[in-house]
């Protein structure tokens, strides 16, 4: 059915398709009724098992999953930017995603870029994008996730700098934004990667990273103290990383005591692209980028011996490709532009996947030896 929907919905631009989206999920999250009807659409249990487990019985379901201190219903989590003001956040959570990821969020409200800005690559099953973190600022997104949450979602938020702070000050940015959501989320990702805010991926840097981190983590430990829990923080990196810029970035991140990565932000790469709207400037995700993310997810799986929980996010179009991410050692897997050209259907998809293939060493199976701060 989404397929005959996609051809109408591919008639309006991206943006105000998009907008029309949130605008109905806000509306499901708000209406009982409704919200329960998806739920039962939506459940893995509604579509047929995908395959069958090596002994020939049903499929395993999706796993729990228990990384960063907090017990996840499912792998499946939705990728930041597709709820950028928690607007529809409690409609998405009928899909049967295990987390989502609001944001990203600034302290204070911003535009973002100004002209077109997203671009459907409809031949090579991908978007362009040159946002610029578009969002209304934390005091409006902190009162869009107070009340009830949906049982069992985990919830985190993405958190940026404004385009007008200096780096010299991003640290105060990133400062205010865990002051404003450890109370409200179960766990903080600092975006030091989006390619459409200038400079921001300076801060990836072994110097700038190392000298980011250590407040970042001091104000986490603070607010820990405050709560009364643990606020897991983890950095999203960009997928353009040299081998060496990798490899500085994980042992300033290792070093510092961070909770995970999520791999990855969008990509500078134009490699392979068929569409005209490929030269367009901004960060590419879907399809292409399926192969470089995985590479990079298990690149730092071996780098770190295991031990640093990873968030894939990059290229999931199809739950064949959430299989892979997870078999290169990620403990979570994060869908966006898949949702673009696959419908809502891919989470159910995805969770009624066989999961007999996933291998003992897998995080899904045994929570990394990671413990990033006393107990």
């Amino acid at each position: 059915m989404y397929h005959l929907l996609r051809s109408l919905i591919f008639r309006a631009s991206p943006e105000r398709a998009h907008n029309a989206t949130i605008a109905l999920l806000r509306l499901a999250g708000a209406v009982p009724p409704i919200g329960a009807a998806l739920r039962a659409l939506f459940r893995p249990g509604a579509t047929a098992p995908a395959g069958t487990s090596a002994d020939g019985l049903r499929p395993l379901p999706a796993p729990e999953v228990r990384v960063f201190g907090l017990t996840f219903a499912n792998p499946v989590g939705l990728a930041a930017g597709y709820d950028k003001d928690g607007l529809g956040w409690r409609g998405l959570a009928t899909l049967g995603f295990g987390h989502i990821e609001i944001g990203t969020v600034t302290p204070r409200p911003q535009t973002g870029n100004a002209g077109t800005r997203v671009f459907r690559l409809v031949e090579d099953q991908a978007i362009i994008n040159r946002m610029g973190f578009p969002n209304r600022g934390a005091a409006f997104v902190a009162r869009r996730l107070q009340g009830p949450r949906p049982a069992g979602l985990i919830l985190g938020v993405n958190i940026g700098k404004n385009k007008t702070t200096p780096l010299a000050d991003a640290t105060q940015d990133y400062l205010t934004l865990i002051r404003t959501f450890a109370p409200l989320a179960d766990y903080l990702t600092i975006n030091i990667s989006s390619p459409n805010t200038p400079g921001l991926r300076s801060l990836q840097g072994r110097q700038a990273l190392a000298e980011l981190l250590p407040p970042l983590v001091a104000e986490r430990q603070a607010q820990r103290r405050q709560l009364g829990r643990r606020i897991p923080l983890l950095v999203k990196l960009a997928p353009d990383l040299t081998s060496d810029e990798l490899d500085d970035a994980l042992e300033v991140i290792l070093t510092t005591g961070l909770d995970g990565v999520v791999l990855s932000n969008t990509s500078y790469s134009r490699e392979g692209l068929r569409s005209p709207a490929g030269t367009e400037s901004g960060g590419l995700s879907g399809a292409p980028i399926r192969k470089r993310n995985t590479a990079i997810v298990r690149a730092v799986v071996q780098r770190t011996g295991g031990v640093l929980p990873v968030v894939a996010s990059g290229g999931v179009m199809r739950p064949e490709d959430a299989a892979e991410k997870l078999e290169a050692g990620a403990a979570l897997i994060q869908l966006f532009t898949g949702l673009i050209y696959a419908g809502p259907t891919l989470v159910r998809d995805v969770l009624a996947h066989n999961w007999s293939y996933i291998p003992r060493s897998s995080p899904l199976h045994e929570q990394p030896a990671w413990v990033p701060e006393a107990a």
